[in-house]
């Protein structure tokens, strides 16, 4: 396969970000197939994930039709990068799929017995 999936990724990748001078590509080659790992900066993050995450699929797909031509299993992992928002404090979001709960909400009982004052 000499690599070419890892330069297929490489030519996409910087055809879709701001800072293509930021992608790092390492290829690890073991019994579960080639497994290519992708930094990159933080701001590009969104547009290689893609509204939710349907560019990152795509990106695997071509990336196994490449590996199954060279009778190779590829896989994509892409890492998140230094100074990326994910998970963060300023974002409200603690990794759960949960949003948390409001400090100000009110049981319907007490917000009927705050209409019930007017």
């Amino acid at each position: 396969m000499a690599e070419q999936d890892q330069d297929f990724l490489e030519f996409v990748v910087k055809g879709l970000v701001d800072h293509p001078e930021s992608i790092k590509i390492s290829r690890v080659v073991d019994e579960m197939g080639v497994l290519l790992t992708l930094d990159l900066n933080a701001e590009d993050m969104g547009k290689v994930i893609g509204r939710s995450g349907n560019t990152a699929k795509a990106i695997r797909t071509l990336l196994r039709v490449v590996g199954m031509k060279n009778n190779a299993r590829v896989n994509l992992k892409i890492n998140e990068p230094e100074g990326g928002t994910r998970g963060s404090a300023d974002t409200g979001w603690d990794g759960t799929h949960e949003a948390p709960a409001s400090p100000a909400m009110k049981s319907v009982d007490e917000a009927m017995e705050d209409l019930s004052k007017f």
